[in-house]
This record gives C-alpha cells, sequence and structure tokens, in this order.
C-alpha cells in the first residue's frame, strides 16, 4: 500500500498532456528533458520513441534504474557482465523499479595502448556524461579491470546522481605443477625468473596457459580487488561484493542485491555526495594499508576525492601516511603475502577485515543503504575460525607493523613519492644508499637493460625518467623495472628502483614510485638526476635525497628549464597536438593531486 502511494504522487500519463501546467517532476522520464523548447513535447517525443521498444505506460512510471554496460571483447576482466546484468534487472524488478542498459566505453589492463590510465579519466567523462544526460533515477555502475571503478566513481561523484558500483570479481586460480598460480603476480614473478634462466621456454609457455584459468579481475591484491576493497570501505556497496569470485554464484546473488539497493536509493534520492565525507575516506585508507594495497589506489583515492566539493585538498599524500602510522598490514595475499583472493573471501572477506579493524575505524561513516558502517558491522556479525585467522591477522599478530605503503619527501620528490614496502623482497634496500643508473625513458630502458656492459651493481639505483602523467603519455606500469639480465642470471632478485610512473598493484620489489613533479615538467629535479649520482633512500624516515649540494642540483635544473622551454621543443609541441592526446597533456594534473584533468576536479581549472 505505501509502495502503491508513493507511485501515485507521481503526475499520472494523463498529465503529460495537460500543456497548461509545467513539468515540474525531476525523476523518471520526466526528468532532464532534451532541449526543444517546448517541454511537453519533448516528453512526448522521448515516450513515442521508447514506446518503441516495448515499454508500457505502468512500466515508465516506475524509477528507472540504468545500468552501465561495460561488457567488451577486448575486456576479460568484464566477462561475466551480460551474466551480472541479468541478475542486476532481476533485483531492480522485483523490487518496482524499470532496470535499462546503456554502454560507455571499456578500458582493459593488458589491451589499451599507450596504458589504460592514459584513458581513466576519457571513462570518467563518459561515465559523468551518460549518467548526467540521460532519465536515471539511479545507475548501477558495472566494472572491474584497474582504471574502470575508480573511473566510474570520479564520473559519478561529479554527476551526483544516485550510483551504486557493483564489481565484476576475481577470478580463480590456477595449477602448474601442483602449485596454485594466478594472475598477475606469478606472471611477473615466472616472467623474472624466464629472463634469469631459471626455466625454459616450454615452461613459460605452459604457465601462460594456467595464470587466468577463469573470467575476472586479478586473483590477488593487485588494483582491481584493491578498489574493490576500498569502494566497499567507501560504504558504496554490499562487503561481499569486494570479494566474490567472478565466476561464482554469490556474485550474481550480489548483482541482485545491487539491483533491490538501487530502486531503494532512488526513492530517497541518497546521492554520493551526501553519502562520502572525510571519514568514509579514513576508513577507505585504513582498508589500503591494512590489505597492502595496490599503489595505484593512492592515485585513484586522490581523483576521486578531489571530485567531491568537499573534499578536495581535504585527502591528501599525508592522509595516507598518517593513517599508514597506525595501521597494520593484515592480509596475506600476493603481492606482499602468499595467497589469493578466493582466500580472503573464503575467510569471511571484508566483513571479517573490518570486524578485525573495529577499532581504527570511523563508524560514523554513512554507507549507500543509509545505515552507518558501525550499524552495517553490528547487525552483521563475524565469528573468526583458524582458516580466517591465518589470512586475516588479527592487530596483535599482523603481517607487517604498518605503512604497508609510504610516503616519501626529498629534494627529487619534493611533492610526494610512494612505495608499497611491505612487498620489498629485500628489507636491507628500505635504508640504502647506492649510484644511480639512469634510463631516460622506455625506449632507453629496453634498448640498455639488459646490454652485458651496462655499467650496474647489485647495490645499484636504477632511475627511469619520463613515464609520469604527461612523459609517457599515461603514467605507465613501467616502474617494476626488470633486474639487469646479468645481475638476474646472478641470482639478484631486488634492487632500488625509482620512476615517475607506476606499477602494477600485483607487482613486488622495493620500488619507489609516483615521483613528483614528474621528469618531463622543466621544474623537475628527478629530472636531472644523472647515472653515478648517489641516491638514498630511508624509509624511516620518510626520506629520499639525491646527494648533492642544493646549488649545484638548482643549476642543473635551470639549465634543463632552459632546454625544454626553448624554441621547438615537447613544451611547443604538446600546446599544439590534436585530439585526446593534447587535451590530456595539456590538462592532466600530477600524482598527488590524482593524474585528473584539472579542469574534472570538484573546483575546476585553475584561474
Amino acid at each position: 500500500m505505501e509502495h502503491h502511494e508513493e507511485r501515485q504522487a507521481e503526475p499520472s500519463s494523463v498529465d503529460d498532456y495537460d500543456i497548461s501546467r509545467p513539468i515540474a517532476s525531476e525523476s523518471g522520464l520526466r526528468q532532464g528533458l532534451t532541449s526543444y523548447g517546448d517541454a511537453h513535447f519533448s516528453l512526448f517525443l522521448r515516450k513515442v520513441f521508447i514506446k518503441s521498444m516495448g515499454y508500457s505506460e505502468d512500466a515508465l512510471s516506475r524509477p528507472i534504474i540504468g545500468i552501465i554496460n561495460t561488457y567488451s571483447g577486448f575486456n576479460p576482466c568484464h566477462a561475466n557482465v551480460p551474466q551480472l546484468i541479468e541478475a542486476v534487472k532481476r533485483g531492480v524488478q522485483l523490487n518496482g523499479g524499470l532496470a535499462i542498459e546503456f554502454p560507455t566505453i571499456s578500458v582493459h589492463e593488458s589491451f589499451a595502448h599507450p596504458t589504460s590510465m592514459f584513458l581513466r579519466n576519457l571513462m570518467s567523462m563518459d561515465t559523468e556524461e551518460m549518467i548526467r544526460a540521460q532519465p536515471l533515477d539511479a545507475c548501477i555502475m558495472i566494472g572491474g579491470c584497474d582504471k574502470t571503478v575508480p573511473a566510474q566513481l570520479m564520473g559519478g561523484i561529479s554527476a551526483n546522481k544516485p550510483i551504486l558500483p557493483l564489481v565484476t570479481g576475481p577470478m580463480l586460480p590456477g595449477s602448474h605443477r601442483g602449485q596454485r598460480v594466478g594472475a598477475c603476480t606469478d606472471c611477473r614473478n615466472n616472467w623474472a625468473a624466464f629472463r634469469a634462466n631459471e626455466i625454459d621456454v616450454e615452461e613459460i609457455a605452459a604457465i601462460n596457459e594456467e595464470l587466468a584459468p577463469t573470467i575476472g579481475t586479478c586473483g590477488v591484491m593487485g588494483t582491481a580487488s584493491t578498489m574493490a576493497c576500498i569502494t566497499a570501505a567507501l560504504g558504496m556497496m554490499p562487503l561481499k561484493g569486494a570479494s566474490a569470485p567472478a565466476v561464482s554464484s554469490a556474485r550474481l546473488r550480489i548483482a541482485e542485491e545491487t539491483g533491490a539497493n538501487a530502486v531503494a536509493v532512488a526513492k530517497v534520492k541518497r546521492k554520493p555526495q551526501e553519502i562520502l565525507s572525510k571519514e568514509s575516506f579514513f576508513n577507505a585508507i585504513t582498508v589500503l594499508q591494512a590489505i597492502g594495497g595496490s599503489t595505484n589506489a593512492v592515485v585513484h583515492l586522490l581523483a576521486i576525492a578531489n571530485r567531491h566539493p568537499a573534499l578536495q585538498g581535504v585527502i591528501t599524500l599525508d592522509t595516507i601516511e598518517e593513517i599508514g602510522l597506525k595501521t597494520p598490514l593484515l592480509i596475506d595475499l600476493k603481492p606482499s603475502g602468499d595467497n589469493y583472493m578466493n582466500d580472503f573471501h573464503q575467510a569471511g572477506g571484508m566483513l571479517a577485515l573490518l570486524h578485525t579493524l573495529h577499532p581504527l575505524l570511523h563508524l560514523s561513516a554513512l554507507t549507500i543503504t543509509g545505515q552507518t558502517l558501525g550499524e552495517v558491522l553490528d547487525t552483521s556479525r563475524f565469528r573468526a575460525f583458524e582458516y580466517s585467522l591465518s589470512i586475516i591477522r588479527p592487530l596483535s599478530n599482523p603481517l607487517y607493523k604498518s605503512s604497508s605503503l609510504v610516503v616519501l619527501y626529498g629534494n627529487i620528490a619534493p611533492n610526494g613519492a610512494i612505495m608499497k614496502a611491505s612487498a620489498s623482497k629485500d628489507r636491507s634496500l628500505l635504508s640504502h644508499t647506492g649510484p644511480a643508473v639512469v634510463f631516460e625513458n622506455s625506449a632507453d630502458l629496453a634498448q640498455r637493460i639488459d646490454d652485458p656492459n651496462l655499467p650496474v651493481e647489485k647495490n645499484s639505483v636504477l632511475v627511469l625518467k619520463g613515464i609520469g602523467p604527461i612523459g609517457n603519455p599515461g603514467m605507465p606500469e613501467a616502474g617494476l623495472i626488470p633486474i639487469p639480465r646479468k645481475l638476474a642470471t646472478q641470482n639478484v632478485k631486488d634492487m632500488l628502483r625509482l620512476s615517475d610512473g607506476r606499477m602494477s598493484g600485483t607487482a613486488g620489489g622495493t620500488i619507489i614510485l609516483h615521483i613528483s613533479p614528474e621528469s618531463a615538467l622543466p621544474e623537475s629535479p628527478f629530472g636531472v638526476i644523472e647515472t653515478g649520482d648517489l641516491i638514498t633512500c630511508d624509509v624511516a624516515n620518510q626520506r629520499l635525497h639525491l646527494e648533492i649540494p642544493d646549488e649545484q642540483l638548482k643549476a642543473r635544473i635551470d639549465l634543463r628549464r632552459k632546454i625544454l622551454l626553448d624554441g621547438d621543443g615537447p613544451w611547443a609541441e604538446r600546446r599544439q597536438r590534436r585530439g585526446y592526446r593534447g587535451l590530456y597533456e595539456r590538462s592532466v594534473n600530477q600524482a598527488q593531486e590524482g593524474v585528473d584533468f584539472d579542469f574534472l576536479t570538484a573546483a575546476g581549472p585553475p584561474s
């Protein structure tokens, strides 16, 4: 009866033809009318065309729930999207809504050139404008692969209509010679072994068949899994939605639940800018540190927060560091541990983790259902068991005591840099001074890294420039600089590595990333490092330092700035570049701001 009365409050179909009364409704088909100069005709025409698809007046009178379809033959992470859409529709329509799907672009990590990060902002624009343009009372955003979830959150927050993320879920691990393997930590480990001649071509080819045995996102705590956990921690989706495998029936039930939630959220018009607060992001960062999540998540969280008018500039690198100092690493998953996402799910997943983190969380933060996080946990109890405690450690027995992800500053990173310290394979490198071996860009790296005459030793510091947001462009995941072959064959497994780019969340090693300002910028001190310079990394004191006098560093920067800005150099080319790449290079901000376009942030472009 209550549901019937809510529907009757909306104008009837007869009212749509009463041209003496203005169209005042801001829901269903009557919202966001196409501009024809006559609102009643606009509504009339909209109904003409949607009825061609067989909808009745009764169906069209219900809350309209949009479903973003990111299925693509080039995106195996999203191969289950058609099944998820059917389950979502069931949840929507069982609860009195009308589900209508529509496409946006789909971006996969391994298929996007030059990098998926180059297209993240484009996807966020597509998402924002399609949510804003179409008559939706709420929108379910289906994504999964690394950059799709942050792109959808960025666009959804900016559009500020009710949004509900639904991730596609992780794949299951495969098996090689009785050992579990899975994308993509084991992709990198086995490729490194192949480069070091530890395994032959027949074995690497056999391993290739098993690393991704099912559809879904990478089955370790890479960027996709990290963003799924963070999205749940932000309160934007059911907790089970972070870890249920892509090929499981649980994933379909979560999709149905999301459909049901969407109708409820649409009725009360619960918008993301109302749900999300600084406490929501504090919880997300606490989870990020506790799961040993991807360094990529730092960039994405900053970009997401900076889309929120009340949070731009509030969540910073210092927030990451402050929360990290009091948050231990608890999740024993690759690349910081030994296990896979289906182990995390079977151990209790996000529900178990949040109960474990209870003393460190801001329980007043709102969730998509209207409950606070504290209320969600109070009504969803979890009892630990032996297996769960082996995957999700108690606070008293962490895998790493604090700051799995650490922020570094110094004379070559005045705006900050990021390291996943917990993924270091040689902890002695967390306090290390060594001579730099510099590669100017990816092409230089590819040409020289395996040169037997490369002047490199195991204590050298590998430095890769030119892979920042502008420099590549797109800030590729090339920061996992391979161990030079002549050292790999000597059983060197880790070295201190520096870049202004990113690395995959599935990767491990002692690797400093996101150095800002990036080397492509004329004022970048990172851009003037030379082979042979001594570099100090001191994680305990958050310090990254080039061991040369300040006057010498300034003189190098001044000379380089003059060279870069003079004549027809790269900066002149960027001002004239056409198309999306030109827009990207002229508008993208730096890593500490989220690598978003300046005009897409809540405050808009700088004056």
